[in-house]
């Protein structure tokens, strides 16, 4: 009986994410997507979420996050100082922006989920400095779109967070850009925009500058004291296992040290596709169907 339960949540929070926004992915792609998978814990987040259910947010609701605009060029100094420390992952220990890196997007993290990264201390302490009083920012980055680039859709996992983004350096243009659920951003120098990155969205930047922004993670408020405390839980201890370094000072959480075996099987999978596209998907949904098997057998016996 707890088998047939566990597959009813899976499938009513693959039916919930499916549906949430306007846009929406192939069902073929959103049924093996990350997102599907944390659907139950964010059902949780916006079931009990003090924000409305709409893709952007108003930064007067987020009065904490001020400071980061009224110090953006103090910000964008050190930013802008980094040089070549914005950067794709060196190895496949960055499991969950990887996918990023192929499109010429870099990142350069600040904290991640539970402690800031030695070498943001080091390299950027100013900004460091502000933004460990601001209790709610749990994630931080700086992060880097090419002129020319362009980020595909999809959906991030993770509802407990809202996205803060921050123009540093930007085109200052509309054709460099931001979409969720077919609402668009222009990023601007020193002006901020918050949105909920589990809805569908995209970007792009047809210009012929590079736009760096502050990236941050923001801890979704919640209704009640006992459901911040869980999603305040859940990102120290679940979330913060996806960290990555951005050098050899800097930990690696155990979601990163785990992605690089996990991503040697992607790429056997990939060859196979090219090789021989029936076997792929045969292959692949029979190890689907062989999980669905291996969880419902109890049920049976």
């Amino acid at each position: 009986m707890y088998a047939l339960i566990i597959i009813g949540i899976f499938f009513a929070s693959l039916a919930y994410t499916y549906c949430r926004g306007h846009v929406r992915l192939k069902l073929s792609r959103q049924l093996f997507d990350h997102s599907t998978f944390l659907g139950p814990v964010n059902m949780f987040m916006t079931g009990f979420s003090k924000l409305p259910n709409k893709p952007f947010f108003d930064l007067k609701d987020f009065p904490e996050l001020q400071p980061l605009q009224d110090n953006w060029e103090i910000i964008r100094e050190e930013a802008l100082q980094l040089n070549t420390q914005i950067k794709a992952a060196e190895s496949n220990n960055d499991a969950g922006f990887n996918t990023f890196f192929k499109r010429g997007w870099k990142r350069f993290y600040l904290k991640w989920y539970k402690e800031t990264h030695p070498s943001a201390q080091q390299l950027c302490p100013k900004t460091v400095e502000i933004l460990e009083k601001i209790p709610s920012v749990k994630a931080a980055m700086f992060a880097e779109l090419p002129a020319g680039s362009y980020l595909g859709k999809h959906r991030d996992p993770y509802a407990g967070s809202v996205r803060y983004h921050l123009g540093l350096s930007t085109p200052n243009s509309p054709e460099c850009f931001i979409e969720v659920d077919n609402e668009r951003h222009s990023w601007r120098d020193g002006e901020a925009t918050l949105f909920d990155e589990t809805y569908v969205h995209w970007a792009q930047n047809k210009t012929d500058q590079t736009r760096i922004i502050l990236f941050c993670d923001i801890e979704r408020p919640m209704k009640w004291s006992w459901a911040q405390s869980f999603n305040h839980w859940f990102g120290r201890n679940v979330m913060a296992a996806a960290s990555s370094p951005n050098d050899a000072q800097d930990k690696t959480g155990g979601i990163n040290k785990a992605f690089k075996y996990l991503y040697a099987i992607h790429m056997k999978g990939r060859a196979l596709k090219e090789k021989n596209r029936s076997m792929y998907y045969f292959t692949k949904w029979a190890l689907f169907s062989t999980i669905i098997l291996l969880i419902l057998l109890p049920s049976f016996i």
